[in-house]
């Protein structure tokens, strides 16, 4: 999991398939996070943000109890416990300071489950930029905590109405707003989806997950090394953060996606904003609407270098229903004392499951990024419970 080939390619995925107005803005990210990510003063600059401001390194929590009770060994990487309350602060920060090394003014921001957006505006306001918000109306409505703490941070948060008000339609609307605001503004992509640079960009900024919990592991496991490394999978940037830090190990990786949702198990081949990946689509080639109990894994498709790790057998992806998503929620939160984000209760379910099932192996070690605190869906959870 190293840079990519040009133009951003991870096999037959992947590329910077942007509009003409566009191409030379991700030129200008492309040169300067290049020019930054060999520049000693920014990964020390981006290094004390991480751990004055977010909080890292994010402590590798043993659930004990949970793991007595599956008959293996889970362990699980707190990005619940970062500023913000997960995995996104981690990204938003990187592109924060690159912004500002450009030049830049202003950010501008998608977001599903409302992290991403809380994560910009914390970043905005923390480096003294403004920052624009583009959020699905329905996502709106079931992360109204998120929206508030947006604004209560200064970002302008822009409802957008169009196909499912769900993240796939903020995040064509948030292109749409930056063609005409290149000069100014910086698109601080989520995930590692987009055109090049932004797949491989995300995940740098994101790897700091798998590069802690590699050292973690090495002190805490009497191999080392996991024997299963498991993350939920939406767009897809706390896996492929933390498979990053695994890369060269005999680890499996496992991404857990939403079963309405499922872009490397069950996508086809395609083009959706700015990358060649693996989408959900009918027999014309449309986009078909993802459904997921977790706005952030509301997205019809998967970066291209999870596509890429698919296609050659180093990464499997599995699906997980609403209904295991919940149940695992509430097995953390009565074993461990910890409520997760529903996304990463999808990880979580599929531990279960396979634990039970006999896929893993008893006694195995699994390492799962626990990628968000739950605080944002207690009132879906309070509906349902």
């Amino acid at each position: 999991m190293g840079e990519p080939r040009p133009l951003g390619r991870f096999g037959e995925y992947g590329g910077r398939y942007a509009p003409e107005s566009l191409v030379e803005a991700c030129r200008e990210v492309d040169e300067a996070f290049r020019q930054a990510r060999a520049d000693p003063g920014f990964a020390a600059a981006l290094a004390e943000l991480l751990a004055l401001h977010a909080g890292r390194p994010t402590p590798l929590t043993p659930a004990r109890r949970l793991s007595q009770e599956l008959g293996v060994q889970l362990y699980l990487k707190r990005e619940d416990l970062t500023h913000t309350g997960s995995h996104k602060i981690n990204n938003v920060l990187g592109q924060a300071l690159l912004a500002a090394r450009m030049g830049r003014r202003r950010l501008i921001a998608e977001t599903g489950a409302g992290q991403h957006g809380v994560a910009t505006a914390t970043a905005a306001a923390l480096l003294g930029l403004e920052a624009t918000v583009f959020m699905g109306e329905r996502d709106m409505e079931r992360q109204a905590l998120n929206v508030f703490r947006m604004r209560m941070l200064g970002a302008e948060v822009v409802p957008v109405t169009t196909g499912s008000r769900t993240l796939k339609d903020a995040t064509s609307e948030a292109m749409r707003h930056w063609v005409g605001a290149t000069g100014d503004s910086h698109y601080c992509v989520g995930s590692v989806v987009g055109p090049d640079p932004y797949p491989w960009m995300v995940r740098e900024f994101q790897r700091v997950i798998g590069d802690e919990a590699r050292g973690q592991c090495a002190a805490e496991l009497r191999t080392g090394v996991p024997d299963h490394v498991v993350a939920c999978v939406g767009g897809g940037s706390n896996a492929a953060g933390t498979f990053a830090g695994f890369a060269d190990t005999s680890a499996r990786f496992v991404g857990v996606e939403a079963e309405g949702g499922a872009g490397a198990a069950r996508g086809r081949l395609g083009v959706l904003h700015g990358c060649r990946s693996l989408f959900l689509q009918d027999d014309d080639g449309q986009i078909i609407e993802a459904h997921s109990i977790a706005a952030g894994l509301d997205y019809p498709g998967v970066g291209p270098e999870h596509a890429h790790l698919r296609e050659l057998g180093r990464a499997r992806y599995v699906t997980v229903t609403d209904e295991e998503a919940v149940g695992a929620a509430v097995r953390l939160a009565r074993s461990e004392g910890i409520v997760p984000a529903l996304e990463s209760a999808h990880a979580l379910a599929w531990v279960i499951r396979a634990a039970g099932d006999g896929e893993l192996a008893a006694g195995s070690t699994v390492l799962m990024t626990l990628s968000g605190r739950g605080d944002k869906d207690i009132s879906t959870l309070k509906e349902l419970l």
